[in-house]
């Protein structure tokens, strides 16, 4: 069974959790195990961009999503399931799997949208690449 699950989303997309987070919640509960719910603040990635905004940016905006992933697990999170939310910075994918090794993660579950071809082969998806990577399973739900 597994006992500490982590279940990735985007606050800004309701299908990064729809369909998703019953199926972690299903799981956690069968194995009485944690999920972790875990929100990523992307890398701003350009010094030119980030000499635009202000100084605390980043700060402020990694404590706008943990206050965000903590009323979302208040709101969404069965009573009963031991739930902790973390805050991931930088590159989707690479955080995802960083964060499975550290916190012991047994499955990572995670929304995915249906193929596109072009999509795809131009960028590549976050699940395809944590999928790749992740050396724990991983379930993409779609």
């Amino acid at each position: 069974m597994f006992k500490n699950i982590l279940l990735t989303i985007d606050l800004g997309h309701n299908a990064s959790w729809e369909k998703a987070l019953p199926q972690a919640v299903e799981l956690i509960q069968a194995s009485g195990g944690t999920l972790h719910i875990m929100g990523i603040v992307h890398d701003i990635g350009s010094a030119m961009v980030a000499s635009y905004l202000p100084a605390d940016f980043e700060e402020q905006a990694l404590h706008a999503m943990k206050t965000a992933l903590n009323a979302f697990a208040d709101a969404h999170v069965p009573a009963g399931i031991d739930t902790k939310t973390h805050v991931g910075h930088g590159h989707v994918a690479e955080v995802i799997v960083k964060k499975a090794k550290k916190q012991d993660i047994d499955l990572i579950v995670m929304a995915s949208h249906p193929p596109d071809e072009l999509r795809t082969l131009l960028v590549g998806s976050y699940a395809s690449k944590v999928v790749r990577n992740s050396k724990v399973a991983v379930l993409v739900v779609r």
